[in-house]
């Protein structure tokens, strides 16, 4: 229970990236820009794969599913962010507080079961070719996304409801970009044990099973490619995994580097890094990872460019 002599917060404030005017000019500029160009690649990549009937398979169909989360997940913050810079207000009500909370750790855990399911899928093309229509057929494929929004949902929904819960009171500055998870308890002055024992179970189930997942999957894919006689078909195969291992690594790189390594006197401003690497700079990243070095997408993108010339001429 809140002490009587202290009032309950009903807003936060998002102390940012920083305070000076000149960096925060420079910082709208740079976020507004990398926010445009992965709302527009992203896009980009899903109107691709639904105009492309050669495109209409289970790699492609995940990869529309990870784009379109991109969006949601960038836009969880950056917005926001952008419009505190324009503005100078750094208010956030405890409301939309929770809310973006819920939103950034739906789509970062959907983000990686989403890769998870892209490694398995490459596993049964490559180690199972001929039984692979059937073991990712388009019902398998639906419940593998279905499945992981049910499951990542109801993650984010206990988070939120545990964190809704607490009284928060006195301190109101968040000294992070957004409303996070650990910066959020650490101004409640409530009992946090429950939350911090819940957020600790769900980081180990959550977070472990899908990058055992795509380590055990990578294991078999290797093992399945050295089996091929020739060097062409190995290389073929390998190029099929190239842009996805390209994904994981920044993924789980940043997570294991922002949030995994022991504490230090600047672990606020690592965990800020880690936040914009894999909450904004991979989201940009990605559809030129995996249109660059994509044969198929490339076609897909000049006949998608071809397309909307003719109409508009």
């Amino acid at each position: 229970m809140a002490p009587e002599n202290q009032t309950t917060v009903l807003e936060f404030h998002l102390m940012g990236l920083s305070e000076d005017p000149d960096l925060q000019t420079i910082l709208f500029g740079l976020f507004l820009s990398m926010y445009l160009v992965t709302v527009f690649g992203n896009l980009l990549i899903i109107l691709a794969i639904i105009s492309d009937s050669h495109l209409h398979t289970p790699m492609y169909f995940f990869l529309c599913n990870l784009s379109l989360v991109d969006i949601f997940f960038c836009s969880t913050t950056v917005p926001k962010m952008l419009v505190n810079i324009q503005t100078q207000s750094r208010a956030i009500s405890f409301t939309g507080c929770l809310v973006q909370m819920y939103a950034f750790h739906l789509f970062g855990t959907i983000d990686s079961f989403l890769l998870a399911v892209m490694a398995i899928d490459r596993l049964v093309a490559i180690a199972y070719p001929l039984r692979y229509s059937v073991l990712m057929s388009p019902h398998v494929c639906a419940l593998l996304v279905g499945g992981t929004w049910v499951i990542t949902n109801l993650q984010s929904l206990v988070h939120t409801c545990l964190m809704a819960r607490l009284t928060f009171c006195a301190r109101s500055e968040i000294p992070h970009f957004f409303c996070d998870l650990m910066p959020l308890l650490k101004l409640s002055c409530s009992d946090t044990h429950i939350n911090e024992l819940v957020i600790f179970a769900f980081g180990i189930v959550m977070g472990l099973s899908p990058l055992s997942c795509i380590l055990v999957s990578y294991i078999c894919i290797f093992r399945a490619v050295f089996r091929i006689p020739s060097a062409q078909g190995k290389w073929k195969a390998f190029s099929t995994c190239g842009s996805h291992l390209t994904v994981v690594s920044l993924f789980y790189g940043t997570i294991f580097t922002g949030y995994l390594l022991p504490a230090s006197p600047s672990s606020s401003q690592k965990d800020k890094a880690a936040a914009l690497m894999f909450g904004v700079v991979i989201p940009t990243l990605n559809p030129f990872i995996y249109s660059l070095r994509n044969k198929d997408m490339k076609a897909a993108l000049r006949k998608l460019g071809s397309k909307a010339v003719s109409f508009q001429s």
